[in-house]
């Protein structure tokens, strides 16, 4: 049983020191960029919003917009575009959260994401 907690607190050091020195980014920018494209993005423009918002937003706001783009009853569970992600994102009710992905949506539409 100490072997296992010894093995389990090093891992979680592993992984928190992965995710602190940003070498964990590609792969969370990846799992966001695929989230959106399940929600309807298309994938150009869900690579660039992906990169903006690994930047500007920590692992738990992250979380939290990821939760949020999961369809309640009665909603669609693929394919439902930018404005109804957003309406769901609303949920979280974090507002930085929202302002990034808003922004990010907007600034990679443009082409100057």
């Amino acid at each position: 049983m100490r072997k296992l907690i010894i093995l389990f607190l090093l891992l979680a050091a592993l992984v928190g020191g992965a995710v602190y020195s940003g070498l964990a980014n590609p792969l969370i920018e990846r799992q966001v960029a695929g989230a959106l494209v399940q929600a309807g993005v298309n994938e150009q423009r869900a690579d660039c919003m992906a990169g903006r918002m690994v930047d500007r937003l920590n692992v738990v706001q992250l979380w939290k917009l990821r939760q949020g783009m999961a369809p309640q009853e009665g909603e669609p569970t693929s394919g439902y575009g930018l404005g109804e992600l957003i309406k769901r994102v609303r949920r979280t009710q974090d507002g930085e959260a929202i302002a990034v992905l808003t922004t990010s949506a907007g600034l990679c539409a443009l082409g100057i994401g």
